[in-house]
């Protein structure tokens, strides 16, 4: 789990975790923006539970949820790393494969192409 990851992460490096939750919006053509699947409560939800466990564990942490258009995540993510100062980006990962995620995309993938920052993949 990437939480768990970036929790060992910050306290070896006494360093802070942001944890960046996006609700993607598909666009549906003449209907315009479809919402996303997930409720803005659900992902609150999400990011308020990762937070406190990174908290618990003695880690100070933040938490954002952001809405984007679909396939823009990648984009979203490094945008907001620059912002934040982040050292490093931790990311969970589908694991669909090479193959899948050439055909689907990949936001892990589109991630490492777009950043300078390192960043760690967790399956």
């Amino acid at each position: 789990m990437a939480v768990l990851a970036a929790r060992d992460l910050a306290l070896l490096s006494s360093g802070e975790v942001w944890v960046l939750h996006l609700r993607e919006h598909e666009y549906g053509g003449k209907a315009g923006l479809l919402p996303p699947l997930e409720t803005a409560d659900a992902a609150g939800a999400e990011v308020a539970a990762s937070v406190e466990t990174l908290t618990k564990a003695g880690v100070k942490a933040h938490g954002l949820v952001k809405n984007t258009m679909y396939r823009h995540a990648a984009r979203v993510i490094v945008a907001d790393a620059i912002e934040l100062g982040c050292g490093v980006i931790v990311m969970g990962s589908r694991g669909r494969g090479d193959l899948a995620g050439l055909v689907l995309g990949s936001t892990a993938h589109k991630v490492i192409h777009l950043t300078d920052r390192p960043v760690l993949v967790i399956r």
